[in-house]
């Protein structure tokens, strides 16, 4: 398909695009792989989840990833059909309407604005350990906010640079887990794999059942099996995206669940005693790991590679974050729109929307380290729920669609498959989302500060929505999925 086809496909959903379609099938699945980032999800998350549901963890990652893969198969076939910039948002608006499409672009858009934080935040433990100083709030906040600015920085440089060092960080991420994870289980293997089927006592000290620790524990699979989603939010920079963007977000799946299961099993095999993680002796199980094992110099170099994960993951997360703002502000779907749409011809980017990308995440970080000494729990909770939530109206709105007679036309079809997988996709969506948000902890911020979070941004939304009526101001096509065969 050439990009004089590509471009008569868009045009004939409405739009002319102004980015460049240099991105390759390799590129744009690094850029999802990036995003998913299994080291930044296992690295952020291990300790926090460990304490709550010792090995047993790992069933988390495997039951997110098949959870996970049957969403990416709805949106495969969403994306194929409306192959346009902004990914959730267009498909919503396009399987439903305006309204509906609205809504979900605003929860996918501050959940994503959170997820940069997260992941920002989640930075300043290694960070302060390579240089040598104690991480505290402050470093925290300044750590996360100079990775933002790093990533923005690059993220200047257009489409072809954004591939490029999506590229680099895919590489060295799966380099550094095959090295860490090899190296661990054949080298440092001081537990049996029965361990992974018992829980040492972690549920009962963190005051839980084991079934209730187990899906506290569930945060590492749930936070981080998303990301495939960002092949789709650029698609108006990927050659033939119908065709090229659905196996991209399958194999973001596949490898990143590979990376992350093998890293996770080196990691709790490679422990000599559980129980200093699951009292909080060892607050920081992942760098004394590598220190024991490495050295402190060799240690370094990989904390160096776990680095350079975190910030294409914040690259391409502020990446995907932009290009939302922008499809929406096109649309004139929100307040500012004609700035935030603006377009810079020379970068092929959106500029204002990219630096929005950067900005707020940083206030999410300034405010959540002011509210809560958990605040990385919290922010990457809220995130992920936001995520989930956004996710599951675009599957519920494949399956209104389906029930009005929507035939998909693109060129990844799930045929018969179609009905169950898109099911069985919601039911495990919903089910996340209740797991994320559940109240947990012994603080109010702790607790609740997630469903409020939530619940502020969604009923926010909802007020906007009906008193300054943004879903009405663009006549781009909408709800028109059946009426395309």
């Amino acid at each position: 398909m050439s990009t004089d086809d590509d471009a008569a496909q868009l045009a004939a959903l409405g739009y002319e695009s102004r980015f460049t379609r240099k991105m390759n099938v390799w590129e744009n699945f690094s850029l999802g792989f990036t995003y998913l980032s299994p080291v930044v999800g296992v690295y952020s998350t291990f300790a926090i989840s460990f304490m709550v549901g010792g090995p047993t963890l790992i069933w988390s990652i495997l039951v997110a990833g098949v959870g996970q893969l049957l969403v990416s198969l709805v949106f495969g076939e969403v994306v194929a059909q409306y192959p346009v910039a902004g990914g959730v948002y267009p498909w919503a608006r396009r399987l439903v309407g305006r309204r509906w499409a609205w809504l979900t672009g605003w929860i996918y858009g501050w959940a994503l604005l959170a997820t940069v934080a997260s992941v920002s935040t989640g930075a300043g433990t290694f960070i302060a350990y390579l240089f040598g100083f104690t991480s505290t709030r402050t470093t925290v906040v300044l750590v996360a906010t100079g990775l933002m600015l790093i990533a923005y920085l690059i993220n200047l440089g257009g489409t072809k640079t954004l591939s490029r060092v999506a590229m680099v960080g895919f590489i060295a991420e799966l380099v550094g887990a095959l090295f860490v994870g090899i190296w661990l289980l054949v080298f440092e293997h001081h537990q049996s794999w029965s361990v992974f089927f018992h829980q040492f006592g972690a549920a009962g000290a963190s005051g839980h059942s084991a079934a209730a620790g187990f899906l506290a524990a569930s945060l590492t699979g749930l936070y981080l099996f998303y990301g495939f989603e960002a092949c789709g939010d650029v698609a108006e920079e990927v050659p033939d995206p119908g065709r090229r963007i659905p196996p991209s977000m399958r194999r973001t799946i596949y490898v990143g669940g590979f990376a992350a299961i093998l890293v996770t099993a080196a990691l709790i095999l490679s422990q000599k005693n559980f129980s200093l993680i699951i009292s909080g002796k060892d607050a920081d199980p992942i760098t004394s790991t590598l220190e024991s094992v490495f050295g402190i110099a060799m240690a370094k170099v990989i904390i160096v590679i776990v680095l350079i994960s975190f910030l294409s993951c914040v690259l391409s997360l502020q990446a995907a974050a932009s290009r939302l703002i922008y499809s929406y502000a096109r649309d004139t779907m929100v307040f500012g729109s004609k700035t935030l749409s603006k377009f810079s011809d020379r970068l092929r980017i959106p500029p204002v929307a990219l630096a929005i990308a950067g900005i707020v995440p940083a206030l999410i970080v300034l405010i959540a380290e002011l509210i809560s000494e958990n605040a990385l729990a919290r922010v990457i909770s809220f995130a992920s729920v936001g995520i989930y939530i956004a996710f599951q109206m675009v599957v519920l709105a494949a399956l209104i669609a389906r029930a009005r007679g929507w035939k998909p036309t693109g060129k990844f079809r799930l045929g018969r498959w179609a009905w169950p997988v898109n099911i069985a996709a919601l039911v495990y969506g919903v089910a996340g989302a209740t797991n994320l948000a559940w109240p947990r902890g012994e603080a109010f911020a702790d607790r609740w500060s997630v469903l409020i979070g939530c619940g502020v941004i969604i009923v926010a939304g909802l007020v906007y929505m009906t008193v300054g009526r943004p879903h009405t101001r663009s006549d781009v096509g909408a709800g028109d999925a059946v009426r395309r065969r």
